[in-house]
């Protein structure tokens, strides 16, 4: 029985300019260095106080800073994408007004592209997504295609949903007006649930946090109350709190998943 090999993920490419797969963050070497630094100082200090091994500290900590870089990319691309998608709803809102003021796609995606840049900045992700689609309308590229592959590259539901949508629509003939209001409406509601979420485990996460420093508070306090309260060096006691350890990394990561709520 052979192992599927899991195949590599190839970025899509804009249809004409330089567009962002927002899948993907190409991490510059100074910020990888910078994340392995400080997943090895953070997990080496952590196992130090615990275990008081330089060489064990040292060698697990570089393990812990090597898988540390891969874990906070994709923190970064998640907010990235989360950031896109409340930018994205400001474009819905432009385009309705626009569309529904009686103008054409061109000068609809022209003034949505101006109010984007004054909602947020000139460099935003949306406002350069929206410029890439106005030069392509300019050069004969269908709106629809334009939509799609910013809606592939951008790796959002909402995106993905509405851009499958209006292609229909906009091929078929049908109202554009009302799928950009429709649209607009259920992704609203939809980021304002999930923000009224966010803020109801937002407790929750700050418990969570306050928790993953406990143990080693807790043996800092034992270690410099001194006498013979702990010992960590003991068969027994390295066994124990590795397993203890072992046990309260894989209670984090259960809380933290069921903590991250998703619509």
């Amino acid at each position: 029985m052979s192992l599927k090999k899991k195949e590599k993920y190839i970025p899509v490419q804009p249809l004409i300019g330089e567009g962002t797969d927002y899948n993907v963050y190409n991490a510059t070497v100074k910020e990888k260095a910078a994340w392995f630094l400080i997943g090895m100082l953070v997990s080496g200090a952590v196992l130090y106080i615990f275990y008081e091994n330089i060489f064990v500290s040292i060698i697990v900590g570089a393990i812990c800073g090597i898988f540390f870089v891969p874990l906070r990319k994709k923190q970064v691309i998640n907010k990235r994408k989360k950031r896109l998608t409340a930018q994205f709803r400001g474009l819905l809102d432009a385009l309705g007004t626009s569309i529904g003021a009686g103008k054409n796609m061109f000068d609809s995606f022209t003034g949505a592209e101006e109010d984007l840049a004054v909602q947020f900045t000139p460099e935003a992700d949306i406002v350069k997504e929206v410029r890439l689609i106005r030069i392509g309308l300019d050069n004969n590229i269908g709106i629809e295609d334009l939509l799609l592959n910013f809606a592939e590259r951008s790796g959002i539901d909402d995106v993905r949903n509405f851009a499958n949508v209006f292609a229909t629509c906009y091929k078929k003939g049908g109202n554009i007006k009302d799928v950009i209001k429709n649209t607009t409406s259920i992704i609203g509601d939809k980021i304002e649930i999930q923000m009224e979420l966010e803020t109801m485990v937002a407790g929750q996460k700050n418990e969570q946090n306050i928790m993953l420093v406990m143990p080693v508070v807790f043996i800092i306090v034992l270690k410099s109350m001194g006498g013979d309260l702990i010992d960590l060096k003991s068969p027994v006691g390295i066994i124990s709190v590795t397993a203890a350890i072992a046990i309260f990394i894989l209670a984090y990561f259960i809380s933290k998943r069921i903590l991250n709520i998703k619509l």
